[in-house]
């Protein structure tokens, strides 16, 4: 069953199934179209632990998920203007809100903890996101965009302000074979984005899968969802 609301021109959708459990993991993820419910399908088809899916959508996905602002990768490309702060502060204050009420007084179920989850430069912003706000507990990234100037150097030089316990990474085993020198970094950054981050003590993993950054999307995703909700 699908719950569906707009908030500042984004759409949120409620993904769940009827449950007599009351009490359940909610996970948040961003996406570049509209394929929350195709991931959401994909999790039962992989038997992932009972959970509430909320998506949103219709995004300005190059600016409301980078961190700052970073030229276009090529001429047919555009810039990133970098305003991930201000849609945290509408996803942390009004969506997850608003979504929780809907969760608790209509479903009758309470949260058990928030995840985010995304893939491209969703997942870049689901790991930015755990440095700005202590709301997620768990975290999956697939085929993150850590290729994203000067990423790796925020995440050295500063601390998560979530008490994260788990996260995933994943990326193509093509993806990095890429002519443009900047997306060229995106195989080496996550592993050491992972690296340090397990050095910290969280539970993380990295995993490949074949093909390049646009291969099967919706069971990436599923699979990391699956892996951080066990």
């Amino acid at each position: 069953m699908i719950k569906e609301f707009k908030i500042d021109n984004k759409k949120i959708q409620i993904h769940y199934k009827d449950t007599e459990l009351k009490e359940l993991p909610v996970v948040v993820l961003n996406t570049f179209g509209n394929e929350g419910e195709a991931v959401y399908n994909k999790c039962i088809d992989l038997k992932c632990k009972k959970f509430i899916l909320v998506s949103i959508s219709n995004l300005d996905w190059n600016n409301d998920t980078t961190p700052w602002f970073a030229p276009k990768l090529n001429k047919n490309d555009v810039d990133c203007l970098g305003k991930a702060d201000e849609y945290l502060k509408v996803l942390v204050n009004d969506i997850i809100p608003k979504a929780k009420d809907y969760i608790e007084k209509v479903l009758n179920t309470k949260t058990q903890y928030f995840a985010i989850a995304g893939y491209s430069l969703g997942g870049l912003f689901a790991i930015y996101s755990a440095y700005k706000t202590t709301i997620f507990t768990r975290i999956a990234s697939a085929s993150g965009s850590f290729w994203f100037p000067k990423f790796i150097e925020f995440a050295q030089e500063n601390k998560l302000k979530a008490d994260v316990k788990k996260i995933y990474f994943s990326l193509g085993n093509k993806e990095s074979k890429v002519k443009n020198k900047v997306l060229a970094t995106v195989e080496n950054n996550t592993k050491e984005l992972e690296k340090l981050l397990n050095d910290k003590g969280i539970k993380t993993i990295y995993e490949e899968n074949e093909g390049n950054h646009f291969q099967n999307a919706d069971l990436r995703m599923a699979k990391g969802i699956k892996w951080i909700l066990e």
